[in-house]
């Protein structure tokens, strides 16, 4: 167990009042272009922040999480929406237990500065993800803030667009708030 991965005891957090005026879901997954057929996999999905959203204008959704108490949390969270097209998946992200070209959009927010090595996650989201599909990644600036990780612990935004780069994506910097920001790449 890394020590950076976040610590299920807080969740509550990830779906706090502050948080949706800092980064509103709905509006963020706008960038994703998403469409009714589409499958998607959220990576790291938490307690369902963006997975609900998303769920709820797509097809399927693959709700990814090494943590088994937060993947309960969002099967609280939908069976209260009244969704049922979200699969839950236990699993680390070095080899996701999803099959190969299983996503036409793959999510992955807050979580790429969790992992032991982002070449190796990167090689596995790009494994899963359908050859026209597309990635949408949202993490924390190398900047001091109230929350989120460690200073440490944050990728600067330039080294993950290089990392994208170096592991055959095209991305695009969307720059979300001072504190936050999201890659969205296509495979090369």
């Amino acid at each position: 167990m890394t020590d950076k991965r976040f610590n299920p005891e807080k969740a509550h957090k990830l779906m706090s009042a502050d948080r949706r005026k800092k980064l509103p879901p709905d509006e963020v997954i706008k960038y994703m272009d998403l469409e009714q057929n589409h499958n998607v996999a959220d990576l790291g999905a938490g307690t369902g922040y963006f997975t609900i959203p998303i769920s709820k204008q797509t097809k399927e959704v693959y709700a990814v999480d090494i943590e088994p108490k937060m993947l309960e949390m969002l099967k609280e969270n939908a069976a209260e929406e009244g969704l049922k097209n979200i699969h839950y998946v236990e699993s680390d992200l070095d080899h996701i237990q999803l099959e190969d070209n299983s996503a036409d959009w793959i999510m992955c927010s807050f979580v790429i500065h969790e992992v032991p090595d982002v070449n190796q996650t990167l090689q596995e989201i790009k494994r899963i993800l359908k050859p026209d599909g597309q990635l949408f990644m949202i993490e924390w600036e190398a900047v001091e803030t109230d929350s989120g990780p460690p200073l440490n612990h944050r990728i600067p935004s330039e080294n993950l667009m290089k990392s994208l780069e170096l592991n055959g994506f095209h991305a695009e910097l969307i720059q979300l708030n001072p504190e936050n920001y999201a890659c969205k790449a296509v495979p090369k």
